[in-house]
């Protein structure tokens, strides 16, 4: 797919490269052949209705000299002709078969293409006059103008061809990244369904058969497990798909920041005490932001869940809220545990991210990370990780409303 999108790229641009140089190129021969040929019409019209004089030395000609050759017909029928050497004027009858076929054409001025010669006629006091100009240099000039473009436009297409072919790599480089994280998320979730599935189908299948109450519960109680499992995991990726495809135009709300990170906060000190972990939270009151509130309460459920899970044993997790410079806000989690590296802190916000590579059934699946982030940056605001120091801190940061600047 990725490489016929890459070749359609190339004929797009190769369409519109082509296109853009004939249209040029046709332009350029249409007025260098209209140019020719009015300066030709406007040589025999001088030569018509004037005499012809050299001119004084060091003196320019008026107009563009043509080779040309004037022929007068008398109102008696006989024909005087006269011009450049270049002709041979002494064949009558060649000279009344021009004036005939100039006068055939029915116009004043016009081409006689199988001459190759250009005509003007115009009436004197003594009959008619005609001036022929010679029009084999303006065909050459042409054909050298015709060809001199099939070589730029040759050599322009080929250079064109290899941009093209660069350009499409580098066009093509993000859909191609998506497509293999399409592929790798595909993958990894059906990995993830199907090890609860096999749990499933292996326990239904033994729960036909079982003896005694005891097995069939046990049995029964594996199903629930996985089910619930399969559950939570579905329950995920239907949250990462809403925060895909989740607008801003539905976030556009102000809201007070403070009190949501406060409200989140509430639920979680039982389960940190239970864990046996010290939960302590400062907030700064009166920062307001622009956003969805349950979104953004999920980004901070999912930042203290994340710091219950993997904090350890008997250590301590601290929330902060505060303003960050004028402009923006900052919300930090951080949490006592082995530092993580600056590789592991870009990889835990990948989907289905492990960073012990165990597939360990401890509710989690690698993405709340991954939604936070689809949430935060779809509000205009960044995430990252850092570990140092024995701790890890998860920053959140958002621009303020104009309601927080004011107060600042």
């Amino acid at each position: 797919m990725l490489k016929k999108l890459r070749v359609k790229f190339i004929l797009m641009m190769m369409s519109f490269a082509a296109l853009l140089l004939g249209s040029i190129f046709g332009l350029i021969y249409h007025f260098t052949a209209a140019d020719l040929a009015q300066s030709s019409f406007e040589m025999m019209q001088a030569v018509a209705l004037r005499p012809s004089r050299p001119e004084r030395p060091g003196s320019a000609p008026d107009s563009v000299r043509l080779p040309f050759f004037t022929v007068e017909v008398s109102k008696t029928g006989a024909i005087t002709a006269a011009g450049s050497d270049l002709y041979d004027l002494s064949d009558e009858d060649f000279l009344r078969e021009l004036v005939l076929a100039a006068q055939a054409d029915g116009k004043k001025d016009g081409l006689l293409s199988s001459y190759h010669l250009r005509f003007f006629r115009a009436v004197t006091p003594d009959g008619e006059k005609y001036v022929f100009a010679d029009t084999s240099a303006e065909q050459a000039t042409l054909k050298s103008l015709i060809r001199t473009s099939v070589l730029i436009g040759l050599g322009s297409l080929a250079v064109f061809f290899a941009l093209s072919v660069l350009l499409a790599r580098w066009a093509v480089r993000p859909v191609e990244l998506a497509w293999r994280q399409q592929k790798q998320f595909v993958a990894d979730a059906s990995h993830e369904l199907k090890t609860p599935l096999s749990v499933i189908l292996t326990n239904a299948e033994l729960l036909q058969s079982a003896q005694g109450e005891e097995t069939r519960q046990r049995f029964s109680a594996n199903v629930l497990t996985a089910a619930t499992q399969m559950r939570a995991l579905v329950s995920g990726l239907l949250d990462l798909a809403r925060s895909d495809q989740t607008g801003l135009s539905s976030a556009r709300e102000r809201l007070d920041w403070s009190k949501t990170v406060l409200d989140a906060c509430l639920p979680f000190e039982p389960v940190f005490f239970e864990r046996g972990l010290a939960f302590s939270y400062d907030v700064e009151p009166g920062l307001f932001v622009l956003g969805d509130a349950a979104q953004l309460s999920r980004c901070v459920d999912i930042l203290l869940d994340n710091a219950q899970k993997y904090t350890e044993p008997d250590g301590a997790v601290k929330l902060t809220l505060a303003r960050q410079g004028k402009t923006r806000c900052r919300l930090c989690v951080s949490s006592t545990g082995a530092p993580l590296s600056p590789a592991d802190c870009r990889k835990i916000f990948e989907r289905f991210a492990r960073l012990d590579g165990a597939r360990h059934r401890d509710g989690s699946y690698g993405l709340g990370l991954s939604i936070a982030e689809s949430i935060v940056s779809r509000h205009g605001g960044k995430i990252r990780a850092e570990g140092a120091d024995h701790e890890n801190r998860f920053f959140i940061d958002f621009p303020l409303c104009k309601e927080s600047l004011h107060t600042a």
